[in-house]
């Protein structure tokens, strides 16, 4: 017989070569996978920071301590200022260096050396402003101990560096050395903690903002149609901060003529100036902050109580760092005994207390900048008849990965040439869009109180050592840029309310248009004397607020500002400090978190007055009975927001975006007033809508809240009840420099809390802008309360964390609480500190 051919055994030894082949690759991958969780593990924890024990730090004189709470703020303890401060620079190195090496190339232009050619725009616009130029002016300027204590600061950052490079400093050094090889921070100096006030001043600056909307909406609308869409501040129904009591009258605007003039270069020059606001976050109206004072005749103890929530991007981490700055033994060697939030990369204390009194801020947002059209021939440009010589200089710009650019910033008398930042500004005149101007002949310089050098950074110490009003208002007067409402409240009693800064006086205009840069006639005359600006101690009222509204009534003789923002958030916190009795710090702290939204308040009467269909009765029925609060979880909320969304759609995107001046629709308070105005003008030409055959302010209010029905069944589901208003009103806690890169790189440095309550001129102030999305683009960057019956008892809260390091404990251990509304203690005393204290590190001489 012949024998079979086992055929089988041939595929039998391919499956099990397969299976173990298969195997071996999975078990490769895995020891890759691990050996990549580990690495990455090991690299982002070898840059957390030694915060228990002992250390050795050159440059100490004596023994520092830095106790440490369960959140990770840290309270210094030194015997002389000189320890103190090279503590503090040192511990914020610790925490937070990267957000220092990265605002520093900030405010020197120097971006594009860390992240390449995508930042030489923005590089080009601070280089031609010169921000580190007048830094360094400045730093001559200041006192001798201010000096002395930003040299320590420096010494102490730099002896963090002395121990610690690349990822060992941040886990972003890893990921920079795959954009830019080679790359190592440079010592610290005493000029980078000076030239970050610049920033802040520009942050907080709306003026070429409003100055460039007006110019570009006058050159093509009539008169009218341009007040209507910039309503003057309503006095009737708003109260200011601090009325004031006189007869003089406010200069008046400059003649149309010369508004329109502007056009043909202020949309290049806007363009270049919003190339910061990718790196700063947004500006203008809508950015600022809540603040406000009462005083022991309205609280339970009889004692003060100070409230603070300044309203900035949201960044992680924060722009804030809490910390406490103590002397063991407060004397003439030492004499600090400071807490509050600070600036990383900056000494000192910010906003907070000492042992007697306590400070809060807000954006004042004056008229310190003025944009001069300027008649520029070759290398000369008119003044008064004659040509005068352009001022020159040459900036290099070095580049990551590219080659360097070289860029030429010419000066007129009045400032920088801001038109000139980028190639294709350069022939911004030539667009021809005004008539009877001259193509090519104009360019845009800027004037702005940020770029006179100042001594602000003396008035951050000086602040610090204040011991009452008298002291604190001489601190105040330091202060140029940028300029703030202050809130004032101290241990015996007393509550205040002070403007300090730099505000120009002008021969010609009011800083809500740009001025012909030919004349003398449009010249600063010089700035109000400090003892002019508004200042008030212990009102019959027992209160200050502040909330960007007007600080004066009318009467005021001095020009602050046209452009104050909307009484929204003022008249409300007013309203409920009015009707809440007694106040304690908790009853101060549910004001911070008060909701209402004024404009739905002003806008639900006439969308329930308007016939509609369908499954839009379902959903605008949502509004019935609805107390116009704004929770996270509100249906009425979502869906009237919705509404707003579309109607500012139908009424203003396309008539005032498309073939037209450009214009941010964002629906911040400015537009609540443009269309609570507009409501009693039913057949207004911004209640057409020609796309659609819309006629009169019905159809549009029906236009709009189908549309938002529709919108929000497509994203929410088919049931109105279901909506939440925290589903669209989203928070991305984003890391502004590496967070937009790889979806990696986004998981590890960002974080994606959710829904937020509140909105766009509620207290509870989470900004989104409405031409583009529900994505909320500005928050309180921080609440704070001072309590003075017991100042152990004050309360605070960061955005985010202490800790700038990706998954330390501390990154964004805060942001739930922040989130849901809550803060934390705020010990001051020794006693408390030490009470509160689960880290204890002791800073020694090397």
């Amino acid at each position: 017989m012949t024998e079979a051919v086992p055929r089988a055994r041939p595929r039998s030894k391919w499956l099990r070569w397969l299976r173990v082949t298969a195997w071996c690759l999975v078990v490769v991958l895995v020891v890759v996978a691990s050996a990549a969780g580990l690495f990455v593990t090991w690299t982002v924890r070898n840059s957390f920071p030694t915060t228990d024990g002992e250390l050795a730090v050159p440059g100490l004189r004596a023994p520092v301590e830095v106790l440490r709470d369960r959140y990770g703020v840290p309270q210094v303890y030194a015997d002389n200022s000189h320890d103190l401060f090279l503590a503090q620079g040192y511990t914020h190195a610790q925490d937070r260096f990267w957000e220092m090496d990265v605002r520093r190339h900030i405010t020197a232009g120097r971006l594009s050396e860390l992240f390449g050619a995508d930042q030489v725009t923005v590089d080009a616009t601070v280089r031609t402003m010169g921000w580190r130029r007048v830094a360094e002016q400045e730093y001559g300027m200041l006192s001798a101990s201010t000096r002395e204590h930003l040299q320590a600061y420096a010494d102490g950052v730099n002896a963090y560096l002395a121990g610690h490079t690349g990822s060992e400093l941040s886990v972003e050094y890893a990921v920079l050395g795959l954009i830019t090889p080679g790359y190592t921070p440079e010592q610290w100096t005493p000029v980078d903690s000076v030239s970050w006030l610049k920033a802040m001043a520009w942050d907080l600056s709306g003026t070429v903002t409003y100055q460039t909307r007006r110019a570009m909406l006058s050159a093509s609308l009539p008169p009218d149609t341009v007040a209507r869409l910039f309503p003057e501040y309503d006095f009737s129904r708003w109260e200011p901060s601090v009325p004031a009591a006189s007869d003089a009258t406010v200069p008046q605007s400059a003649g149309r003529a010369e508004k329109a003039a502007f056009t043909a270069a202020l949309d290049s020059a806007a363009d270049a100036a919003s190339s910061l606001d990718g790196v700063l976050g947004p500006r203008g109206q809508g950015i600022g902050s809540n603040a406000w004072v009462v005083s022991g005749k309205l609280t339970k103890s009889g004692k003060p109580l100070l409230a603070n929530d300044p309203h900035l991007g949201p960044a992680m981490p924060s722009i804030w760092y809490q910390m406490g700055l103590h002397c063991r033994s407060v004397g003439q060697e030492c004499p600090f005994d400071v807490s509050g939030f600070t600036f990383s990369g900056m000494p000192g204390v910010v906003i907070g207390h000492n042992r007697d009194v306590s400070w809060g801020l807000t954006n004042l947002d004056p008229a310190v900048t003025d944009l001069y059209l300027e008649r520029v021939t070759g290398s000369t440009y008119e003044y008064d008849g004659v040509q005068k010589p352009l001022e020159t200089r040459q900036e290099v710009i070095k580049v990551a990965g590219g080659e360097p650019r070289t860029i030429t910033v010419r000066s007129t008398g009045h400032g920088p040439l801001l038109s000139d930042v980028v190639e294709r500004l350069k022939n911004a005149g030539a667009q021809g869009r005004v008539p009877g101007v001259e193509a090519g002949e104009h360019a845009v310089a800027i004037k702005w109180t940020a770029l006179q050098p100042a001594r602000t950074l003396d008035a951050v110490f000086q602040l610090a050592l204040a011991r009452d009003w008298s002291s604190f208002r001489e601190a105040a007067s330091l202060f140029a840029a940028p300029a703030q409402n202050m809130l004032y409240a101290d241990r015996e009693g007393h509550i205040g309310y002070q403007v300090p800064g730099l505000i120009p006086v002008r021969k010609q205009g009011d800083g809500r248009f740009p001025v012909p840069g030919w004349t003398s006639a449009t010249e600063w005359a010089g700035y109000l004397p400090f003892e002019q600006l508004p200042s008030a101690l212990d009102p019959a009222a027992g209160y200050f607020v502040n909330a960007n509204n007007a600080v004066t009534d009318p009467s005021y003789p001095h020009l602050i500002t046209k452009d104050w923002g909307d009484g929204n958030r003022s008249q409300r916190i007013t309203d409920l400090i009015k009707q809440g009795g007694k106040l304690d710090a908790a009853a101060m702290q549910r004001i911070q978190l008060d909701t209402r939204n004024a404009n739905a308040a002003n806008l639900t009467p006439y969308l329930l007055a308007v016939p509609v269909e369908g499954d839009t009765t379902k959903a605008r029925d949502l509004l019935r009975g609805w107390d116009f609060a704004q929770p996270a979880d509100s249906a009425p909320a979502a869906y009237f927001n919705a509404v707003w969304r579309n109607l500012l759609q139908l009424m203003f995107v396309d008539k005032l975006t498309n073939g037209a001046p450009k214009v941010d629709v964002d629906g911040g308070g400015q537009w609540f007033e443009v269309v609570r105005t507009l409501l009693e003008r039913p057949d207004d030409d911004f209640w057409h809508n020609t796309k659609r055959s819309l006629n009169g302010r019905d159809a549009v209010l029906r236009a709009a809240m189908d549309d938002a029905n529709q919108e929000l069944r497509d994203r929410l589901g088919a049931d109105p009840a279901a909506w939440k208003w925290g589903d669209l009103h989203q928070l991305t806690v984003r890391n502004q420099t590496l967070g937009s890169g790889p979806a990696p790189i986004q998981w590890l440095l960002n974080r994606e809390p959710g829904g937020v309550a509140g909105g766009p001129a509620t207290v509870n102030a989470t900004g989104w802008n409405a031409k583009k999305t529900y994505q909320v683009n500005w928050v309180p960057s921080m609440r704070m309360v001072v309590d003075w019956a017991d100042v152990d008892a004050s309360r605070w809260v960061n955005l985010t964390g202490a800790s700038g390091h990706a998954f330390d404990e501390h990154y964004d251990d805060q942001l739930p609480l922040w989130q849901r509304g809550e803060t934390t203690a705020w010990p001051f005393s020794r006693e408390a500190v030490t009470a509160a204290a689960q880290q204890h590190l002791t800073l020694k001489p090397a």
